[in-house]
Order: C-alpha cells, then sequence, then structure tokens
C-alpha cells in the first residue's frame, strides 16, 4: 500500500524557501474566514456585494477612528501632546480614505440602486453606532439621536456613557485653562451632554495662541489638528451627500431621514466653532 506523501512545511521561491507550517497564518491572525463571511446580499443583483462591501469596510475605519480618538484622549487630559498629534493625523487620514470610498460608491447607478433598494428595509447608515460615537467623542452632543438605538441597550447604553462625559473639545478647553488662558468655568466644568456653546473668551484663547505661535507651538499644533481633523470630516460628509445625489437624488432615504436634505444640514454642524470663527478676528 502506497505511503500518503508529507504536506510540504516549506517552498523554495526565487532562492528563498517559505516556510508554511506556523503557530499562526495570515488568515488565522486576521480571522479573514469570519471577516469575509460577514458579506450576505439579501439578493441576487450583483451590485448588492458593492454596497455592503463600502459600508462593511466603513465601518471598520471608524472602529480604528474610535480607538485612536479615546487614546488620545486619555494623552490629552494627561497634557502628553506628542502622541495626540500622531493619533489626530491618523485619523484625518482615515477620514481622507473615507471620502474615497464613496468615489466607489458613485459607480453604482440609479437603476443599479433600485435594483435591491427596497431589500434593504428600513436599514440606513443614519443608524450607525460608531458613526454617532464618534461625533459625541468630537463634541457635537445631539443627545435625541442616541434614541434611534433605545432597542439595542448595548449600542443606547454606550452612547448614554459617552454624552456624560467630555468630549475631545472639552478637553482640549480644560488643557488651555490649565494652561493660564481665561476660560470660563461654564465651559471647563458644563453638563457634558448638553450642545456645546461657542463663548467668545474661548475664541480670545485660540486667537492669542495663533497670534504668538512661538510662544504657544504646542497648542497651536493642536489646534491646527482639530482643523485639519474637521475639514476632512466635512468633506467625508460633503462626498456622502454627493454620491447620494447621484444615486437616488431627492427621494427619502431608506431609514425615513430626508435624504440628501438631511445631509445638506448636516454640512454646517461644526465640532470646534471658535477654530473657525477665530480665522476672521486674526
Amino acid at each position: 500500500m502506497a505511503q500518503k506523501p508529507t504536506p510540504s512545511t516549506s517552498v523554495d521561491l526565487s532562492g528563498e524557501k517559505i516556510h508554511w507550517k506556523q503557530d499562526i497564518t495570515y488568515g488565522a491572525y486576521l480571522n479573514l474566514e469570519g471577516l469575509l463571511d460577514c458579506q450576505s446580499p439579501r439578493t441576487s443583483q450583483h451590485d448588492e456585494m458593492l454596497f455592503i462591501t463600502i459600508h462593511q469596510a466603513s465601518e471598520l475605519w471608524m472602529k480604528l477612528c474610535l480607538h485612536e480618538l479615546a487614546a488620545a484622549m486619555e494623552h490629552l487630559k494627561a497634557d502628553n501632546l506628542g502622541p495626540v498629534f500622531k493619533m489626530l493625523s491618523r485619523v484625518a487620514k482615515i477620514q481622507a480614505n473615507l471620502e474615497q470610498s464613496w468615489e466607489i460608491l458613485s459607480t453604482l447607478t440609479p437603476a443599479d440602486y433600485a435594483a435591491f433598494r427596497d431589500d434593504l428595509g428600513q436599514s440606513s447608515g443614519f443608524q450607525s453606532a460608531q458613526y454617532r460615537e464618534i461625533e459625541y467623542r468630537l463634541g457635537n452632543k445631539n443627545a435625541a439621536m442616541a434614541e434611534v438605538h433605545a432597542d439595542n441597550p448595548v449600542h443606547y447604553n454606550k452612547l448614554q456613557d459617552v454624552l456624560n462625559t467630555p468630549s475631545f473639545y472639552d478637553l482640549s478647553l480644560q488643557l488651555l485653562a490649565r494652561r493660564g488662558f481665561d476660560i470660563p468655568t461654564s465651559v471647563t466644568d458644563r453638563k457634558w451632554r448638553d450642545a456645546y456653546v461657542a463663548n467668545e473668551k474661548v475664541e480670545a484663547a485660540w486667537g492669542k495662541i495663533y497670534r504668538n505661535t512661538e510662544e504657544f507651538w504646542d497648542l497651536y499644533e493642536l489646534a491646527e489638528k482639530l482643523v485639519d481633523l474637521e475639514h476632512h470630516f466635512h468633506l467625508w460628509r460633503f462626498a456622502h451627500m454627493k454620491t447620494v445625489e447621484r444615486i437616488i437624488g431627492y427621494r427619502r432615504g431608506t431609514g425615513g431621514t430626508a435624504g440628501v436634505g438631511y445631509l445638506v444640514k448636516a454640512l454646517d454642524l461644526r465640532f470646534f466653532p471658535e477654530l473657525w470663527t477665530t480665522r476672521t478676528s486674526i
């Protein structure tokens, strides 16, 4: 009886011996079997796979954004700005990548989308808990938006926790106060779940930093990192709005939102208002 051949544990490729028998493989480390099994189209329409892949990939990138923001906020509390700059730069780059994802989705034509849109039911990107958490972390505290997740205790409770803690911008303003700037206690010790209201003294503080960059270089760099982050966030929102306009026009969104109309309004939202208004006065 012929012996069963022993599988080779290595192969010679261009003079390099590559070993395949390892404690952990590329696929196992990345859990690729589970990851690649997550795309489950509800129809037989060819283009639904594109729609699913874009949105799932976006959620993965948003997960990384939250990972970076959480760590950056801890460093900010400790006045350790070096890692904060690196992490904010990374988040801005992720945002740029997310902007490009809408370019791919824009290859979906109105007819392509209409072929499977009804099978999405009431599901909508508006229901993304991670997107909402990013907005809350950065400072857009709109408590009513969390109610979308009231039927999911895990998401709802997480968002309530984030609402009730200082945002990245709140922590930045606390840092300015620790550095001796005249930041009112109504700003540094407020009800965190309430929407932030722009303050003249905060604008004056940022203005002083921008007029004396050599003296306050690290705070100036923090300000520019925040502006860069919000700039990319707005580009992401704009690309989203234009892609939706291109595909469904001004029809209502699947989740019951006003579709493009809702997205246009979102373009006016600001995370760090005084960093923009101070530019006029400098």
